[in-house]
């Protein structure tokens, strides 16, 4: 190292320690060379805990997940991933990455991650409600089919009697809000509502809900997604919330599916769901109860007019038509998650309309109206007529596009990265095949 690389070493030192952006660099065999404050802040690790350590051992994601690996084999920059995992303190966290291969005179050295930290924002994303800082009582969530009302109203009961209570539903259709509304629905009202999120195998977080309950005031608990710790730390669990010392606070818990279903095949403590189904409480999936769409969106839109002052009303007819056939597997998240895309693009508007739907949406609409062609229906037959050749490939890239697409959910950079081109290039392609 000469001499004006050393002057410069600690100023490339402080500005790695101070930078707003995760870094965290690896040598070609995997082991980490640079890790800066940031990156420690955003996944709960020191250098040390690092250090001469497989990334596989460290986070729950496969080996095809981790960016940094994949771009060690592929030696290919791979840019504005989104990657959620959970770290060592059992939080879960999201990041966008931009992440790189190193070369030293043409070979490759190893790879450097630039993380930037949207947690904050994808809670405020997936919790529609929560970002008005208002309370979520039974009175704010919008609901008029019958099962939802009968959900409501038995959550009320159970609130009323103080019943543990097990929530069951797919991801997205709001076991989270039914949680809280029965914490506000308490008479006398209990301190706190804490959620537990269950979605990892790291014995700390139920180490920290302990500590945590020991000088909470007497509160609300609500274990989100139980089915997804180990039995092991269900049967931790369940030792907590039988604990005489802790009958003070007031458990809730939900899964993802039929509860006898997952004892039966091994993912749920039988005796943790005795403790929590003394009442237990189904959300449909949206696709069942359709009728909610209208006026959950109706107070999407009350609040976006109030918060920004906009003009939209609401979607035109053909928009809502999709919305009623759509089959919406994230439920509502998925419905809100579509709004506030749409959302951030408005001006003066007052309706939506099919053209200010976004890209990937699009194709899902267009394959549900008009399902994909096989790979045969390319190949030339004898009994239907030859296409000209141009209308022959433009056929055949929409069929290959619109299945790339769908194989990545609509994601445009992962779907260019496995096509080999740039993104700019497959957006103009996807928009040429709209017209």
């Amino acid at each position: 190292m000469n001499k004006k690389d050393l002057q410069l070493l600690p100023f490339y030192r402080f500005a790695s320690d101070h930078i707003s952006v995760g870094i965290h660099a690896i040598d070609r065999n995997g082991r980490t060379i640079l890790y800066n404050e940031k990156m420690k802040n955003i996944e709960g690790l020191d250098l040390h805990d690092v250090a001469d350590r497989s990334l596989l051992e460290l986070f729950q994601f496969d080996q095809q997940e981790s960016t940094l690996l994949k771009v060690l084999q592929s030696e290919e920059h791979v840019l504005n991933v989104k990657q959620t995992y959970w770290n060592r303190n059992g939080h879960e966290i999201t990041t966008i990455n931009d992440t790189y291969p190193v070369f030293e005179n043409g070979e490759l050295i190893g790879a450097v991650e630039l993380a930037r930290d949207v947690t904050t924002l994808e809670r405020l994303v997936y919790q529609p409600l929560r970002r008005y800082g208002e309370p979520i009582t039974f009175s704010v969530i919008t609901a008029v089919s019958e099962s939802m009302k009968q959900v409501i109203s038995t959550a009320q009961k159970a609130a009323t009697a103080r019943l543990s209570v097990l929530l069951i539903g797919e991801a997205g259709t709001g076991k989270d809000l039914v949680a809280e509304g029965i914490h506000y629905e308490l008479s006398p009202p209990l301190s706190h509502f804490y959620t537990l999120y269950c979605h990892n195998s790291d014995p700390t977080i139920l180490n920290k809900l302990k500590d945590d309950l020991v000088s909470l005031e007497a509160s609300t608990i609500f274990c989100e997604r139980v089915d997804l710790l180990t039995l092991e730390m269900q049967e931790q669990l369940l030792s907590m919330v039988n604990d005489p010392t802790l009958c003070e606070h007031l458990f809730l818990a939900s899964v993802g599916a039929d509860p006898v279903d997952l004892i039966a095949s091994g993912e749920l403590l039988k005796e943790l769901y005795y403790f929590f189904s003394s009442m237990t409480i189904v959300v449909h999936p949206l696709r069942e109860r359709r009728e909610d769409i209208d006026p959950f969106v109706h107070d999407y839109f009350a609040r976006h007019r109030v918060r920004f002052g906009s003009a939209i009303v609401g979607l035109t007819e053909e928009v809502r038509d999709i919305f009623h056939t759509y089959d919406w597997p994230g439920n509502l998240k998925e419905v809100e998650i579509l709004l506030d895309e749409m959302a951030s693009m408005l001006t003066d508007e007052d309706m939506i309309t099919f053209e200010m739907l976004p890209l990937h949406f699009k194709l899902k609409v267009q394959e549900m109206r008009d399902p994909l062609k096989r790979a045969e229906d390319f190949v030339v037959q004898t009994d239907r007529d030859l296409l000209p050749l141009d209308d022959y490939l433009r056929e055949a890239e929409m069929y290959y596009l619109q299945k790339v697409m769908g194989m990545f959910e609509g994601n445009v950079t992962k779907a260019a990265v496995a096509l080999g081109m740039s993104r700019q290039n497959l957006q103009y392609r996807l928009r040429k095949m709209k017209k």
